[in-house]
């Protein structure tokens, strides 16, 4: 069952052929842009498959050939991709049956979302679908972006839209909207995606289809959801234990309040359904359930630098050179339901001995305002080997005077790599100090801007970490 998804849901990430039904050579059209796309990323040898405008009104659209219809299509076209009004989709299915195209992203929208007569076309369009074996992503989404492959479906113009590179995470987004925003803000911030999907209205391919997916997808590490609804509970828990077992899933499930969930059922058709059966969900599956946009690629974050070694307790264990910034983590500690950790009379000893008197030993262990990175060493190496901190939080105020910022760098991205418990930065300030965690990042240290997030981000890991022992048992 698993195995076959994995080759129904290839095309759509690495397809021999590509049909753009509806490509136009008019500038910002969707259409033009979904070509352009394509035409771009084959002419960076990214996008290795060929690429089929099809358009009934053209001969040529900047030297390719344009088909006229789909029959006309080479036998080797293994996707389409649609951008045509809804009315005329159902006719083009047929004619994608006829050609044993079995995958299809239906960018349009004006389906179920819009009433009845929307909801007909799209039941039209399922019949087809399901009786001829094609697997399709939408209708009324963005459809999928894989900057490995070159696939990239994304309507709006690399101009206004940056995109990210490659990385370990999966996002898949019920939102079109939502799905584009985020690949401008990951690109932005450094972070890789590794694929996203976004699949509007999930006439057919859904979240379990792609749970299942990326189970087996060795390039992926974490899988992030943006969810409005779903509409089969049972299969949908049944794909989220199997992936998270091995995979962490994190999801922001939206439509969780009156108002929001008649939002949803307006956006993308979706039965928001009660709140509480969602969080039950979730929890009985091993999900972990983002709060919000800041938080679900807070998650992403620590567990793409992170998922091969996750705490083994929820003790935490807090290094900082400000006392403020301290009791603020110690206060998230407690609100986040995990555990201040109490260090051993071996590791305050040794402290003690090498720190000066100023210096607070204790956890927060306070290195003070006139560090240096030697002091960051040490209060690492004595982290790092007491039995009881399970996790710790490095805070750096890069501001303070005698602190070589580079050094600390390299001795708290040393430390990652060679211990077995995870490491969490916190790097306040403004755009000096966002250099100085860009590169902390880049050794595989994730970094937050406030003390608060780095714990709940640990928080995540330690849930996730303890879903995976009780399902071992």
């Amino acid at each position: 069952m698993v195995e076959r998804i994995v080759e129904e849901l290839r095309p759509f990430f690495d397809p021999k052929a590509v049909a753009i039904i509806g490509a136009t050579n008019k500038k910002g059209k969707v259409g033009n842009v979904i070509f352009e796309n394509f035409k771009m990323n084959k002419e960076r040898g990214i996008f290795k498959g060929k690429v089929y405008p099809v358009n009934p009104k053209l001969d040529e659209i900047d030297g390719y050939r344009v088909y006229h219809s789909v029959k006309e299509l080479p036998d080797d076209t293994d996707l389409a991709v649609i951008s045509i009004p809804a009315p005329y989709v159902p006719a083009t299915m047929r004619d994608i049956a006829e050609k044993g195209i079995k995958a299809v992203i239906i960018i349009t929208g004006g389906f179920g979302e819009l009433g009845e007569e929307g909801k007909k076309l799209e039941r039209e369009i399922y019949e087809i679908a399901k009786a001829n074996g094609i697997r399709v992503i939408g209708p009324n989404c963005v459809g999928v972006y894989v900057p490995d492959t070159g696939v990239d479906t994304v309507f709006l113009p690399e101009s206004k839209m940056d995109r990210p590179e490659s990385g370990p995470i999966a996002f898949v987004s019920q939102s079109g909207a939502f799905a584009a925003a985020m690949l401008d803000w990951a690109a932005g911030a450094g972070i890789g995606i590794g694929k996203m999907v976004s699949y509007g209205n999930k006439l057919d391919v859904d979240d379990a289809d792609l749970m299942d997916y990326f189970i087996h997808d060795d390039e992926i590490n974490v899988v992030t959801f943006y969810i409005e609804g779903v509409k089969d509970g049972r299969k949908f828990m049944e794909s989220a234990k199997r992936i998270t077992r091995v995979k962490p899933v994190i999801a922001l499930k939206s439509g969780r309040t009156e108002y929001g969930a008649k939002a949803a059922s307006s956006h993308t058709g979706s039965l928001a359904g009660a709140d509480t059966i969602y969080d039950a969900v979730f929890k009985q599956t091993g999900i972990i359930r983002a709060e919000d946009f800041e938080h679900m690629f807070d998650l992403a974050k620590a567990f793409a630098q992170l998922v091969h070694k996750l705490p083994k307790g929820d003790r935490i264990g807090i290094i900082t050179d400000g006392g403020g910034a301290g009791v603020m983590a110690s206060d998230a500690v407690a609100k986040f339901g995990l555990k201040m950790a109490e260090l051993s009379e071996e590791t305050v000893k040794f402290l003690k001995e090498k720190f000066p008197p100023h210096a607070v030993v204790g956890n927060p262990t306070d290195v003070v305002g006139d560090t240096d990175a030697e002091r960051y060493r040490l209060a690492l190496e004595a982290f790092t080997k007491d039995p009881n901190v399970d996790a710790i939080l490095v805070i750096v105020l890069f501001q303070v005077p005698l602190l070589e910022e580079e050094k600390v760098i390299d001795i708290i991205a040393d430390y990652q790599k060679k211990s077995d418990k995870p490491i969490v930065a916190v790097a306040m300030g403004g755009k000096k100090t966002d250099r100085y965690a860009r590169m902390l990042e880049e050794k595989g240290v994730p970094v937050y801007p406030t003390p608060e997030r780095g714990v709940r981000a640990l928080a995540g890991l330690v849930r996730y970490a303890q879903y995976r022992e009780k399902v071992k048992e």
